[in-house]
């Protein structure tokens, strides 16, 4: 239809119908005739009925198979396990002569689970030019659709178009991959007739080869950061035969993924990569290519032709709280914050000596305020007295407030859900006075009253030691007024030269 051709039909069909009418003609059956035809073009439109292609699949318009831009294994950093494993996986396909001697039965599907951004697509792309394979890919909800049976539909139009392109390009093999497969593949609920269900059944199907033969081998990979949502028939052996986990990186992770992406930046001499992979602990893999990228930014911003350390270290204050922010705040704001933010310096600083980097009274995202801790060792066992800690640090904030105010603020909110979460943690791995538990078999009432047990005395010891230090808030309350930051060096000065007049 042309560029005015609706505003011209749309014209024309009421002044036909006016002179119908006008000469004695009845128009009713026409009418209902024409609604109906144009009811059922669009319906079948909708359910991709004349998709491109001349299949006339009812999948055909809709779920696209994206052909990936060449990437390896070797430009994927900070997952080696995971490499290592997928690889291993993949071999099965590569030398499937050496498999069927052995009787090895071929894997039918893959599923890559984990936190977002740590590069499970890229890892899929990476799989299919490791086993030089046809590679299809599709997300969960290109299969969600209103009209019943149109996700099965596009399901059986995915696998039948990795088969023919895979004949087409003279392989052995196919890869499909869907992303966020938990969209899909979610737990039933019995109903048979739900959109989802049938969507879920028709892949089941698919990936058991009811309906196919032996050549090519079409290996099903998937991602989910919501593996528990999943059904367990999707899980089970024969269909995802490997689950194979990308975490977070490591130190050594995030590191090499600095190297990849600063290969196209212009870095200055005083940059330390290494220094960056340690204050970006539990930094995915994308948030390590944010914090790069808002570093040139602000390299930009500044006019400069190289990319310094300091630009980093901005960098990773915007990715981790955001941009700062124009907000104005009145004299007394500023003292709370300042007097919360130091509350949280010197618990911090006190229980773990030399971790203060910055104390900042500069408003970023939502705070108001901030401390830049000093990186520490990744760590993943915690101990109760590391985790009574975290919480003493937590509730400092409010702890100083309510020395020199009498009370606290709406400032602490986020500090007290991060507290109550340690406690649960706490609860759930048995280092309470409860013992080891099952949080859902013990009563609300039980579990607020130990709640309520572990925070007011971790409350009360927090204020105690705060108490001891009250001369130090003053002296840093004038630094932090006047500059807004104040360095961890300065700050232990201060803090030091308290703890030897005690002496």
């Amino acid at each position: 239809m042309g560029k005015f051709g609706k505003e011209i039909l749309i014209g024309i069909v009421p002044v036909l119908i006016a002179f119908l009418i006008f000469v004695g003609v009845n128009v009713v059956p026409l009418v209902l005739m024409t609604v109906v035809g144009v009811s059922l073009f669009f319906m079948a439109r909708a359910r991709g009925g004349f998709g491109v292609g001349g299949s006339g699949s009812s999948g055909g318009s809709k779920t696209k198979a994206k052909a990936p831009s060449f990437l390896t294994f070797e430009q994927i950093g900070g997952q080696d396990r995971a490499k290592k494993e997928l690889m291993e996986a993949l071999d099965f396909i590569v030398k499937h002569e050496q498999i069927a001697k052995l009787g090895i039965r071929p894997l039918k599907g893959m599923l890559l689970t984990g936190p977002p951004g740590t590069g499970k697509t890229l890892m899929a792309k990476a799989a299919a030019h490791y086993t030089n394979s046809v590679f299809l890919a599709a997300s969960g909800s290109e299969f969600v659709e209103m009209y019943v049976g149109v996700g099965a539909s596009r399901i059986r139009d995915l696998f039948r178009e990795a088969r023919q392109k895979a004949a087409k390009e003279n392989k052995d093999s196919a890869i499909i991959f869907i992303d966020e497969i938990d969209v899909i593949g979610g737990k039933r609920d019995g109903g048979q007739h739900r959109e989802y269900d049938q969507t879920l059944n028709q892949l089941l199907t698919e990936m058991d080869g009811i309906h196919t033969a032996e050549t090519p081998r079409i290996l099903l990979m998937a991602a989910t950061n919501r593996k528990e949502m999943l059904d367990s028939a999707l899980l089970r052996p024969g269909r995802f035969d490997r689950h194979i986990e990308v975490d977070l990186p490591d130190k050594k992770g995030r590191l090499a993924i600095l190297n990849i992406h600063a290969k196209n930046k212009p870095l200055a001499d005083d940059v330390n990569l290494e220094l960056i992979a340690e204050q970006t602990f539990s930094f995915s893999g994308a948030h390590l290519e944010s914090v790069l990228n808002e570093a040139a930014i602000y390299a930009m911003r500044d006019e400069s032709e190289t990319i310094s350390q300091k630009h980093l270290t901005l960098a990773i204050d915007k990715v981790m709280m955001g941009e700062k922010t124009d907000r104005e705040t009145n004299n007394e704001e500023r003292s709370r914050v300042a007097y919360h933010e130091l509350g949280h310096a010197i618990a911090a600083e006190l229980l773990r000596p030399g971790s203060v980097s910055q104390v900042s009274l500069s408003p970023r995202g939502k705070a108001l305020g901030f401390v830049r801790h000093n990186p520490q060792q990744d760590q993943y066992l915690y101990t109760k007295e590391y985790l009574e800690q975290q919480i003493m640090v937590a509730l400092a904030g409010s702890a100083a407030e309510e020395m020199f105010y009498g009370g606290r603020s709406t400032g602490s909110r986020n500090d007290f859900e991060q507290a109550l979460n340690l406690v649960h943690n706490m609860m759930d791995c048995g280092l309470t006075s409860l013992g080891i538990i099952d949080r859902n078999m013990v009563t609300k009432e039980e579990l607020m009253k130990e709640n309520a047990a572990i925070l007011e005395d971790l409350t009360n010891r927090t204020r105690a030691l705060l108490e001891q230090y009250r001369s130090v808030f003053e002296q840093c309350l004038d630094i932090l007024i006047r500059e807004e930051v104040l360095s961890g060096g300065e700050f232990r000065t201060l803090l030091n030269d308290k703890r030897q007049d005690a002496a």
